[in-house]
Order: C-alpha cells, then structure tokens, then sequence
C-alpha cells in the first residue's frame, strides 16, 4: 500500500464511525485530500488534539482511494493563535477550499498562501487585503480568471461583470452589480492602497464565488454577520 508524507492542515472534520472521524486536509503535495482517520476512546486523545484547524502537521497517509487512511500525525509547528475576525477569516478560506477545490489535485502555491495567510491574519489591519489575495489565488486554481483590458480601452464609468463574458461596459441598465472603471484598473495593477478599491474587490470576489457556489451557503459568513450586529 503507497504512503506518503507531507506537510498539511486540517479544514474540516466529522465523526464518522466509531472512534472515527474524516477529515478534509490541504496538504502539499496533493491538494485536498479526504481521510479517515481513527482517535481513540478519549476525549484527551493526542490524535484529536492534533487534528484541529489552522495547526500545521506532518501527516502519513495511505491509500491511492479517494479516502485515504491517515496512518501517522504530528505537530509541525504552532496553531495561529487567531481570534475574532481573524479567526472567522480562517474558517471562511478553510469553507472555501472545502466547498470549490477538487479533492487530489496537486496546488503547491495554494497551499503556501494559505499558510502564510493564517500568519499574516494576525495584523487585523491587514485581513481584508489577505482576504482578497487568497480568493484570487483559489480562482486562478480553479481556472478563473479575470481580462482586464477592456477597463482601459474603454470610456464607460463602470462595467459588470458576467462569469460567461467578463467584464463589460455598463452603457445599459442591468439588475447586478455596477464596477467602477478606476477601481478595476487599480485592482489590475494590484493597487488595494484604496479602500473603495478593496470594497469594489471584495464584491466581485462575492459575485464569482457565489456563483461557483452556485447557491450553497456560507456558514462562515454568517460569523461575520452575528459580529456587525453586537
């Protein structure tokens, strides 16, 4: 039976059968991957302790299925110690990954920014442009990506965006969202100095990700919203 061993992280996990639980990883060398993985009768077992969120590991998994087995687990460093918005930031990438990414697909650079994201999410200053830049990189893997040209060839003060067409001159009246053409040229350059920028980033990303969501929900969102209201 093949084994490998890399570098990963936990994003999500659910009992399964007894002292069981599958768990969801991002790993290094294979991008998603679902495993099983068994913990013991205690509720103080080492395992479970290991297998948490947003805690580097060093894993040993078995198996060429689409459920490996995880044989071996150990800490490979610290948990971020994240907290309120930083930590509902967390959650909501490891949602993403969970929801959009193709289980078994190699994305090495994907797996770097996110964890130099769950470093960078302790400057709370910081947490909307690392928000943004990590849903870019999640995209690109997924094959989306964004022409920008024509907001520089074009006059229009502000243009739509549609999954099938990209972006287009807002010379008529549609019921989505209007972009404002300097705001995408900005963003073309990677300029988010700008909040009204970010803000218009931050739109477009919930445009597209909604619609690969394809009308599945967020729960992590709904973290965010419960913190506006207190």
């Amino acid at each position: 039976m093949q084994e490998t061993t890399q570098l990963a992280f936990v994003l999500h996990s659910r009992p399964y059968r007894e002292n069981q639980v599958l768990v969801d990883l991002l790993t290094e060398n294979d991008g998603k991957v679902a495993a099983l993985s068994y913990v013991g009768h205690s509720s103080k077992s080492s395992r479970k302790a290991l297998l948490q969120p947003f805690l580097p590991i060093q894993i040993t998994l078995k198996g060429q299925h689409a459920l490996r087995n995880l044989a071996r687990v150990e800490p490979a460093g610290k948990s971020s110690l994240l907290k309120q918005k930083a930590l509902f930031s967390a959650f909501y990438i490891n949602e993403l990954l969970v929801k959009l990414l193709p289980e078994s697909i190699p994305c090495a650079e994907l797996f770097y920014q996110y964890q130099l994201s769950l470093n960078s999410l302790l400057n709370i200053n910081e947490i909307e442009v690392i928000l943004r830049q990590f849903e870019l990189m999640l995209l690109a893997e997924l094959g989306v990506s964004f022409d920008f040209t024509i907001v520089f060839e074009h006059t229009a003060s502000g243009f739509y965006y549609l999954p099938e067409d990209g972006f287009i001159p807002a010379y008529t009246v549609l019921k989505q969202q209007c972009y404002d053409r300097t705001h995408l040229q900005a963003i073309a350059d990677d300029n988010f100095s700008d909040p009204l920028t970010l803000a218009t980033l931050k739109a477009l990303m919930r445009q597209v990700i909604n619609h690969l969501l394809a009308g599945v929900p967020l729960n992590s969102r709904k973290l965010f919203s419960k913190t506006k209201n207190s």
